[in-house]
């Protein structure tokens, strides 16, 4: 199965008069471009047993915008003809006022492509993916009596972009995604507790559908549930935490990643600003926002601007080194662009946002890492959490931990949360572990009221001296 390419320029639009005009928007303005942008997405879910959710979205729209100094126009529709071009001219032209400005270099091109162009949701019939939903909600159930409830979700999108730019540049991409949610609630003597698992990124669906692929995420929904049934209430108090690899990476994203977000530090409203170049983390520590890794659920070809994605190193042996960069903000702090300058679509400016954010590995064992709690919590698993970007502060709810004493892993705990603040907790760790991994591909990220895929990752870490909310011990 096939879909026709999108390519407006040859069905909704003349390249040559759309590229007079955009140079008419940004005329005297110091950057800006046309995006352009045809996206679908589906949605299947099953609950308990029966099916629940089954959505298709289909949109398609540009965005023109003109940038002068610190101010940006920006006007969208979802018309794509020069008529509404047109309209959106006037209004973009609005931020340049008098101009003076000097358009700024184009990106650098790339032949660099991270995943395919196939459209994920032509690759397995709406049939199939119903099936696929009650073998699964059939298989949880046929593995344990106690699970009284299952749920499930396939979903992807395909989005193609065209951007094109005032001196002539055109860039395009197309990007797919795809994603399985499964979640079980066991029960037994009564108590009721919940497991989930995920996974997918920039790949073709049918991978994630094949049974060798689903079967091992439903194991790990059971195992989580079941852990929690057998759960006591969390200690609270100021204790060593060993975080786990993977998915913890969240804490990472949330109370650092944002922080490191070039338009935060230029406005001086992030912890770190100011600090670059000063070890603001412990020794051993280093940071990175890749989007180059193939396939993966934040990674971009190109970003929403044109500019290739990069591996970009954030924090150097606990020494701050770089910001993730979009090109304003890039340009109004004299340095390059990173890119990471991305939108939730046409519709929404671009601003930088991270990509896939994480912290390379150690060389200390897990074990040795958990072996030196006296009196700790091991951190598995995250749920969600809350960051006030302006002095970093963190409260993350644990989905997955345990009570250690004496470097022994005890009973699992329910009810934990890690409260803290990014700066202080970079500082304090104490050990990271040789077990680096990315997290399954799930994660999400809002900005701004914009939403964009992202990845996390880093290996095992021991923090000291962070405060975990729960029952009092």
């Amino acid at each position: 199965m096939t879909a026709t390419p999108f390519r407006p320029f040859e069905t909704h639009l003349d390249q040559p008069q759309a590229l007079d005009l955009l140079r008419e928007a940004t005329a005297g303005a110091d950057d800006g471009e046309l995006f352009i942008e045809r996206r679908k997405s589906e949605m299947l879910s099953l609950d308990d047993g029966r099916i629940k959710t089954a959505s298709f979205d289909a949109s398609e729209g540009f965005g023109l915008r003109a940038v002068r100094g610190e101010t940006a126009g920006y006007a969208h529709a979802t018309t794509i003809d020069e008529h509404a071009l047109r309209r959106a001219v006037s209004t973009a032209r609005l931020a340049v006022g008098d101009g003076g400005g000097v358009m700024a270099d184009a990106p650098a091109g790339t032949n660099r492509k991270l995943y395919s162009d196939d459209d994920p949701m032509l690759q397995a019939t709406f049939p199939a993916k119903i099936d696929v939903l009650r073998e699964i909600d059939a298989f949880a159930r046929a593995l344990d009596p106690r699970v009284v409830q299952v749920s499930a979700s396939i979903g992807a999108s395909h989005q193609e972009v065209v951007i094109l730019r005032p001196e002539g540049t055109l860039v395009t991409d197309t990007r797919p995604m795809s994603r399985i949610n499964i979640s079980v609630i066991v029960e037994q003597n009564g108590k009721r507790e919940s497991g989930g698992m995920g996974g997918g990124g920039r790949l073709g669906l049918i991978g994630l559908i094949g049974r060798d692929h689903w079967e091992p995420i439903v194991r790990e929904a059971l195992r989580i549930a079941l852990v929690n049934l057998d759960a006591e209430p969390a200690p609270a108090g100021v204790m060593d935490v060993v975080l786990g690899p993977g998915w913890p990476g969240i804490l990472l994203h949330e109370a650092i990643g944002h922080g490191l977000e070039g338009d935060f530090n230029r406005k001086g409203s992030s912890a770190f600003a100011g600090l670059m170049g000063q070890q603001i983390a412990a020794k051993g520590v280093t940071v990175l926002d890749d989007g180059t890794i193939p396939d993966r659920r934040g990674s971009i070809t190109v970003d929403d601007e044109g500019t290739p994605s990069a591996k970009n190193v954030l924090i150097e042996d606990g020494v701050l080194v770089g910001y993730m960069q979009d090109r304003q903000n890039a340009r109004l702090m004299g340095v390059a662009p990173t890119g990471n300058g991305r939108r939730e679509s046409f519709a929404h400016t671009p601003m930088p946002r991270m990509t896939n954010t994480y912290m390379l590995a150690g060389d200390a064992s897990p074990e040795s890492l958990v072996s030196e709690l006296k009196d700790g919590i091991y951190a598995v698993g995250f749920g969600g959490g809350q960051v006030d970007i302006t002095n970093g502060k963190f409260v993350f709810s644990c989905t997955e931990a345990y009570r250690v004493k004496n470097g022994v892993i005890g009973a699992p705990v329910k009810g934990a949360t890690l409260i803290g603040d990014g700066a202080t907790a970079l500082q304090r760790i104490r050990g990271i572990g040789n077990d680096l991994a990315l997290d399954p591909g799930i994660g999400n990220c809002g900005k701004a009221g914009q939403w964009v895929p992202v990845g996390v990752g880093q290996p095992s870490l021991l923090i000291g001296g962070l405060t975990v909310g729960g029952a009092a011990a």
